[in-house]
């Protein structure tokens, strides 16, 4: 069996590097890599090899990988979504309760004082007076794996919880949550809304001086998402007239810092040493099911797609574009492979289509088409 040589572009958790198996190497040539994990790296302007099949991103979002240029060269991207759910929703929890506490502002001003500090203290507390979480409303925007486990855990914590997802929710979700068809109805009953969904041509610049609008005046919005979901002149412009109370984010912009009532921590909502192994653990298993037996598992450009090894098979993984359904592709794919075929399993995203399929071992036939972006022979 060929030897897989791994290239990592930022400090990935041994807990996650110590799972590959003997007939893997990590190596610094990224050149030479057939797969490669990545946390925070800007992979945008990257050249890839002909070696390279796969990229891990230890985290969810992909925003500095070049997912369509990898698609069309035949490179798969994964992502670990959830892994660090957990580290989020934490995160998201502390920064609701600080809003509403006003604890930010207690905390910079207490750094200030000089002199008598206890009777300073006792005359100057009151102007932070906040108000508590328990019996307000939040509306979660997205209930994935962050979404529904910050509506768990507001739940648990006394609150009313309501959200917005036009999919299925998460099957973490547990406690019962009234779901909004109409955002905008939901806004306007919200003393907290918390955004968590992905940077999509549909989600970009979405929460702007329209959707603010529809809130509630005073709430606090939270973004723990991505950057540009929000259009940060238009988060100024809310807070300072007083129509948000507050915007708190871990998407640290040069614009906010010394806003007053806009806190942003420097992107380490997944800053944990929990949340970064269980990333690097996700990320090497999939790595290791792709490259080994072409099992593919939370691909953000190609379906996913599994087969358990028949023993004493030869296997062709063959990622292809497609203009007909999954179901026809593999209808002729069948008719190819004959007598030779013992499996096949396969998926359609957009136009990539994937398939897995087992061979007796004396099979010499390789599909060959103009449409195959990449064949490989496991």
């Amino acid at each position: 069996m060929n030897k897989f040589y791994i290239g990592t572009l930022n400090n990935i958790s041994d807990k996650g590097i110590s799972r590959f198996t003997d007939n893997y190497k990590i190596i610094d040539d990224i050149g030479k890599a057939n797969g490669i994990i990545v946390r925070s790296y800007k992979m945008n302007d990257m050249r890839f090899s002909e070696n390279l099949l796969a990229i891990a991103r230890a985290g969810s979002g992909v925003n500095n990988i070049p997912v369509e240029n990898c698609s069309n060269q035949g490179i798969v991207v994964f992502n670990t979504p959830g892994a660090n759910s957990n580290a989020v929703k934490e995160i998201v929890i502390s920064a609701m309760i600080m809003g509403a506490r006003n604890m930010y502002e207690g905390i910079s001003w207490g750094q200030t004082l000089e002199g008598d500090v206890t009777t300073l203290v006792e005359k100057g507390k009151k102007q932070f007076s906040g108000t508590e979480i328990s019996g307000k409303t939040i509306g979660i925007v997205g209930l994935g794996a962050i979404g529904g486990r910050i509506a768990n855990a507001t739940s648990a914590l006394g609150m009313n919880v309501v959200g917005y997802e036009p999919y299925e929710p998460n099957p973490c979700l547990k406690v019962p949550v009234k779901r909004y068809d109409d955002i905008d109805e939901m806004l306007g009953v919200c003393d907290f809304v918390s955004i968590h969904v992905p940077s999509l041509p549909s989600t970009r610049a979405k929460v702007n001086r329209d959707f603010i609008e529809k809130m509630k005046d005073g709430a606090i919005l939270l973004n723990y998402s991505r950057a540009d979901i929000v259009v940060p002149a238009d988060i100024i412009d809310a807070v300072e007239s007083g129509k948000l109370y507050k915007y708190i984010t871990d998407l640290l912009e040069a614009e906010y810092i010394g806003k007053k009532g806009i806190i942003a921590t420097p992107h380490i909502g997944a800053s944990t040493e929990e949340a970064e192994e269980n990333c690097a653990i996700m990320a090497t298993d999939q790595l290791m099911g792709y490259l080994d037996n072409g099992n593919i598992v939370n691909s953000v450009n190609y379906p996913d797609v599994s087969l358990e090894r028949i023993p004493d098979s030869k296997r062709h993984c063959l990622a292809l574009r497609a203009h007909n359904d999954a179901d026809t592709v593999k209808s002729k794919l069948a008719e190819f492979y004959g007598d030779s075929l013992m499996e096949i399993v396969g998926d359609k995203k957009g136009e990539i289509a994937y398939f897995i399929i087992d061979l007796k071992n004396d099979c010499e036939k390789i599909f060959e088409c103009d449409c195959v972006i990449r064949a490989r022979v496991i």
